[in-house]
């Protein structure tokens, strides 16, 4: 990575492919929005970049940084199109991926279908071999089947083979020995091995994670490499990819553990508003992102953000959180969010019982709401605020994009106001305060179900609608601060440029803090270690810009999950073990109320994070003369009835400027509502500032 030039982050949405530059040396942000072309996402990738460089003037020779955030991983597994993979296991352990958990979505429904086995079992395999739970050899690798079992493999045809032999995490010897064979059987097709992928106790979860990583792989791979083969034909720097642990990585790291690709567009905006925490000097933010077909809900305390190893990729959802039980496990950090089916895009229905509901289907990048006029006909959330007078009612993207108004006045009366009996402007009011409602619970999810209060915090709204629905959610939450960031429209694709590069490593190391000694646990983050610096030194990372991050999954002895507890900074003092249970037992007081400081503590993984830092950059765009006034129009509120709102363009506002509302403050990208008993400021920094006058009741 080179120290200067420009960064340009790429984030594939729902609708509109999101390009961002950031000049390292004058901090100048530009931002550039196309259309997502969902039959070939590369296309409009390129599409973005190409645009991006003509107008703003820049030579492929000046950029120092190309990150990307991609759905790949996440849009194989949800629409069943990943590779076609075998699985190795131990003999009598084949249909570990069927057996799952005991998890279920609904305990009452006797009929519901379990979740998707990526693997069918006519392409698992078993071989004799057997490591105890002490880490020792009960049953010998019979070599002599392993001809036999490359012969049956090969019958399969598979695409990946993934390879998750019993007691593996605690000794690997027999997958490795397996491992070699397979790739010199199969030197054209990837071998992912689980003591390679997910060396960590539980067998379901590290077979599961094994078994993703198998079955995007071969997508990943054919993807990033000919998104890489066309910016290096631009003359562009190699690519990164944006991790769901907040971090960036290389190409090839992503090819050797696909799984770490899941959500890693969520997790881009989340690592710009710990940015956009750390930089105003509001620590304490719940970060609210509400895009073309999704809005995603973080808590971001004291300027940095949580990760969890527990996730399920592909699962369902209820209203507005993920059900256990109806996804793909994966065991690798992912950033702690909540997400609902609540865009845009997002389509308003009334179902059979005559009730109003919002998603999750979404209207998407083709063809888009009805005021688009590409053929939509189903009426979205961008309908009904364009009919509410909260959208400029003429176009949007600065007047690059021509609205239908009639269109989507129509559809709302024809879909909604007319099957439920009432006016069009209260239909589509309905429509908003359902789906603020579901995004008001994402945010509950983050903050009260985690321990917190949502009053002390402040809401950091961006996404292209986020900002326009910042205020009602607030209200909801009884939060009396919003704050909007430039560009709020492109905020993920800022995130990218803003982040460091990561990888995580973990290694089960279970003892009781008891019993364990200082040394034990020094060895065991020391093999981490080497392998994260390794990374960092592949990666041209200089000495002076790696950093190592510490952590351990942790639990009372009759618990079976865990929580993550910080460690110690080395080298290791006698009373270490004493701080982890220490820091374990607030930790389990914040998050479920009560701790237990007498018993004692179980340790199960130890977790190193390597982070290649990179030069921080100083977010914010320049302020206008003063001379933002864009006229008025009517908006309607269901609360407070009809207003004449001042309508301003933000790019022309003035710093320290405010508004009191009702007011509409437009950008290119993004529009924000300021309404009845809110004010609007904007700081020289480009961020603008929404506080709370008085009860709106």
């Amino acid at each position: 990575m080179a120290d200067t030039g420009w960064r340009i982050g790429i984030d594939i949405g729902g609708t509109f492919t999101d390009v961002a530059l950031v000049d390292e040396s004058s901090g100048r942000i530009g931002v550039v929005k196309v259309p997502t072309t969902p039959d070939d996402f590369g296309r409009g990738v390129l599409e973005g970049i190409q645009t991006a460089l003509v107008k703003y003037g820049i030579g492929a020779d000046a950029v120092s940084l190309l990150s990307h955030a991609t759905t790949v991983v996440t849009n194989a597994i949800l629409e069943k199109k990943g590779a076609r993979c075998a699985l190795v296991a131990t003999r009598g352990f084949r249909d570990v991926l069927e057996l799952r958990r005991s998890s279920r979505p609904d305990l009452y429904d006797l009929f519901q279908d379990a979740p998707h086995v990526l693997i069918p079992r006519r392409h698992r395999f078993e071989i004799t071999e057997r490591i105890g739970a002490d880490a020792s050899v009960v049953t010998d690798l019979a070599e002599e089947e392993i001809p036999a079992l490359i012969d049956a493999i090969r019958g399969a045809e598979p695409e990946a083979i993934a390879v998750s032999l019993l007691f593996s995490f605690l000794n690997p010897d027999h997958e490795r020995r397996l491992g070699v064979v397979l790739r010199a059987a199969f030197p054209d097709i990837p071998v992912y091995l689980s003591s390679e992928v997910l060396p960590e106790i539980r067998e379901f979860e590290r077979t599961s994670t094994t078994a993703v990583c198998a079955y995007v792989g071969p997508i990943l791979r054919t993807y990033l490499a000919r998104l890489s083969e066309a910016t290096g034909s631009l003359g562009l720097p190699d690519l990164y990819v944006m991790g769901s642990n907040g971090g960036v990585f290389e190409a090839r790291e992503g090819v050797a553990m696909p799984a770490m690709a899941v959500e890693s567009g969520p997790a881009a905006g989340v690592v710009a508003a710990a940015l956009v925490a750390e930089q105003t000097g509001h620590r304490d933010i719940l970060s609210f992102d509400m895009g073309g077909t999704t809005a995603k809900a973080s808590l971001i305390r004291d300027a940095a953000y949580e990760t969890t190893p527990e996730y399920e990729v592909g699962g369902g959802a209820s209203g507005s959180r993920t059900m256990l039980g109806t996804g793909q496990p994966i065991r690798v950090p992912v950033i702690d969010l909540a997400e609902v089916s609540a865009g845009g895009g997002s389509i308003a229905w009334v179902d059979r019982a005559g009730a109003l509901r919002v998603g999750p289907r979404s209207a998407g990048a083709v063809p888009g709401p009805v005021c688009y006029g590409r053929g939509g006909e189903e009426p979205t959330v961008t309908d009904c605020n364009l009919v509410l007078g909260y959208l400029d009612q003429a176009s949007l993207l600065g007047g690059e994009m021509e609205i239908d108004l009639d269109a989507a006045r129509k559809a709302i009366a024809a879909k909604l106001a007319e099957p439920l009996g009432i006016d069009v402007r209260t239909a589509a009011a309905g429509v908003i305060d359902v789906v603020n409602h579901e995004m008001a619970e994402a945010l509950r999810i983050v903050s009260v179900q985690r321990g917190h209060d949502p009053r002390d915090f402040t809401l950091a709204a961006f996404g292209g609608a986020g900002p326009l629905h910042a205020a009602a959610l607030a209200e909801e939450l009884e939060m009396r601060h919003v704050l909007c960031p430039p560009i709020p429209g492109a905020f993920s694709a800022l995130g990218l440029v803003t982040t460091d590069l990561r990888r995580d490593y973990a290694r089960t190391f279970f003892v009781r803090t008891d019993q364990a000694e200082a040394g034990e646990l020094a060895v065991a983050f020391e093999a981490l270690a080497m392998e994260g610096r390794a990374m960092l030194d592949r990666a041209g990372v200089p000495e002076d810009r790696q950093r190592l991050i510490r952590t351990v999954d942790a639990r009372y002895g009759r618990q079976s999950y865990e929580l993550v507890v910080p460690v110690p900074e080395p080298p290791f003092g006698p009373d270490v073990m004493d701080r982890i249970a220490e820091a374990f037992h607030a930790r389990h007081a914040q998050t479920y109320g009560h701790a237990r400081p007498d018993e004692p503590v179980q340790l199960v993984n130890v977790r190193l994070s390597a982070i290649g830092e990179i030069p921080a950059v100083r977010l914010g765009q320049s302020t206008g003369d003063g001379a933002a006034d864009k006229g008025s129009r009517t908006v309607w509120f269901r609360h407070h009835g009809e207003h004449m709102a001042t309508v301003l363009r933000r790019e022309a506002m003035a710093a320290e400027q405010t508004v009191v509302g009702a007011a509409v403050i437009e950008s290119l990208e993004s529009t924000i509502l300021v309404p009845p008993g809110w004010s609007a400021r904007m700081d020289a920094d480009g961020f603008v500032h929404l506080d709370r006058r008085e009860s709106n009741g």
